[in-house]
């Protein structure tokens, strides 16, 4: 088995033969992190069974990839970038803000490759630009990835960090950022899954038993 993720038509191809086999992937976790001045900072990741890895987030035309703020805005600080290879962790004392910049990854949470030893992540075709400059993160033709070879895409404790995002100006529900990424990776057997149209944002009925239907009814869709 190639031990190289194929960009065929930059992402179209990225997709690979799906098996029979029960994907490792369990769902998505978006964890509050942090509540300050930025806003909040939320932290997804992708929870998968031991041994199971990401190499890439991605969007294409059987899926884009979009996250936004569905209430307030996304706080981009002007020290840090779009992924975590701008987050250099050692200029937080520095620059207090930058902790709390919107950047995706994966697993490594700063550009020191922490809790790994290196940060390889790459990327191809994703208009960072837009997504800096307040717009929404959107791609039907892009990605973020390591490749199988990276430490970085393996499973801690069950799931793999893809990305921190700061809401400011939202409710503080689990409404405020909201979106659907496609996932790939391998199992703990080497074998590729895939899972398009990953998502975070709580069911309907799990709304309701929150008392957030009303929140539910104002998010933002894109044009």
């Amino acid at each position: 088995m190639s031990k190289t993720i194929v960009l065929a038509g930059a992402i179209g191809g990225l997709v690979l033969a799906s098996t029979a086999m029960a994907s490792p992937y369990s769902g998505m976790t978006m964890e509050l992190y942090n509540s300050g001045a930025q806003g909040d900072s939320y932290r997804l990741y992708a929870d998968l069974d031991a041994g199971a890895r990401v190499d890439a987030v991605y969007g294409n035309a059987q899926g884009a990839l979009s996250i936004y703020a569905a209430e307030g805005s996304m706080y981009h600080d002007a020290a840090g970038g779009a992924t975590s290879q701008s987050i250099n962790a050692a200029f937080f004392q520095f620059v207090p803000s930058m902790e709390w910049d919107s950047y995706v990854s994966i697993g490594a949470l700063y550009s020191d490759g922490s809790p790994f030893g290196a940060n390889n992540l790459n990327d191809i075709g994703v208009d960072w630009a837009t997504w800096e400059g307040g717009g929404d993160l959107y791609t039907d033709n892009g990605s973020w990835f390591v490749t199988p070879d990276d430490a970085q895409g393996g499973e801690v404790g069950g799931r793999v960090f893809i990305g921190q995002f700061t809401v400011a100006g939202g409710t503080g529900s689990a409404l405020d950022l909201q979106g659907q990424v496609n996932l790939q990776g391998k199992d703990a057997d080497g074998n590729t899954w895939n899972e398009i149209g990953a998502t975070w944002v709580p069911a309907p009925g799990a709304l309701a038993l929150l008392g957030l239907a009303g929140i539910a009814g104002r998010r933002r869709r894109r044009a």
